[in-house]
């Protein structure tokens, strides 16, 4: 009987462990068989910093392929400097003797003017240009500064000398008995010498009055190239406009020519004179 009161009781003992424990063994295990279901169901809660853990992730992910996509975009070249045609600077002030505006004579186109003094980037090299304008030919001719006594570049002439120039033109002509090829070369030497007594006399040989022959053809071209010259520099010395320098010079040729005409005359009359006595 003990036995078997033993063996109910610890039936019993069982069966009350069971009715306690099963329960409780229900309770936590129903929430565990529950939440893998949730798990499957619902995305689980974000755990703080997790977020932001994940963005930095992707803009640490991001920012290499940016790096990259910078690396490779070429970089926006500096902007480069103007030609050398348009880097010029303007400067003022005195260069080898010459200021702005000054008239100057140029021996292979005559008389012009300094209207600009500026540094220009040529080839590599900065350089200083006497930028030279001869208005009348529609010209514009740039001289480095350090090349103007290598091209015979001058001043204009002083007074003395321009009227020294008007006196030549008083005297009587030269004609040397050569060839004319000969002569036209030399007359065209004096006149790209850019000396005013020198194209002084090639206008004075080259005159023509009404009463003489006409020129050649050569001959017109030189003298008027000759006398172009001579009449912007006396105009440029006399502060004058060119149309009184040129009636300033015609009038010397033809008092010049007047007076060797009167002279010849009184010449061709001292024979017939002579006879008569």
């Amino acid at each position: 009987m003990t036995v078997l009161a033993v063996e109910g009781q610890s039936d019993g003992i069982v069966d009350a462990s069971l009715q306690t424990k099963s329960p409780q063994k229900t309770r936590s295990q129903a929430p565990s068989q529950e939440s893998p279901l949730k798990v499957e169901k619902t995305d689980p809660a974000p755990v703080p910093g997790t977020k932001a853990t994940e963005t930095s992730g992707a803009a640490g992910s991001a920012s290499p392929a940016r790096a990259a996509s910078s690396a490779s975009k070429p970089k926006p070249a500096a902007k480069e400097e103007a030609p050398a045609a348009s880097k010029s600077a303007k400067v003022s002030g005195q260069r080898q003797g010459f200021k702005l505006n000054e008239f100057v004579v140029y021996p292979a186109h005559g008389v012009g003017q300094i209207v600009a003094i500026e540094e220009q980037e040529v080839a590599g090299f900065r350089l200083e240009l006497f930028v030279i304008s001869f208005s009348k030919d529609k010209m514009t001719l740039r001289v480095p500064t350090s090349k103007v006594a290598g091209v015979g570049m001058r001043k204009i002439s002083d007074p003395d000398t321009a009227k020294r120039s008007l006196d030549i033109l008083g005297g009587r002509a030269r004609v040397k008995r050569t060839m004319w090829s000969r002569r036209a070369q030399e007359y065209e030497t004096k006149i790209n010498s850019g000396d005013i007594t020198a194209i002084a006399e090639v206008v004075r040989d080259l005159y023509r009055s009404e009463a003489q022959p006409e020129q050649s053809y050569s001959e017109r071209q030189l003298y008027e190239a000759a006398l172009d010259r001579m009449v912007r520099e006396i105009a440029a010395v006399q502060k004058s406009n060119e149309i009184d320098a040129l009636k300033a010079i015609e009038a010397q040729l033809q008092k010049t020519h007047a007076r060797q005409a009167k002279a010849a005359s009184s010449e061709a009359a001292d024979p017939e004179i002579e006879e008569a006595a």
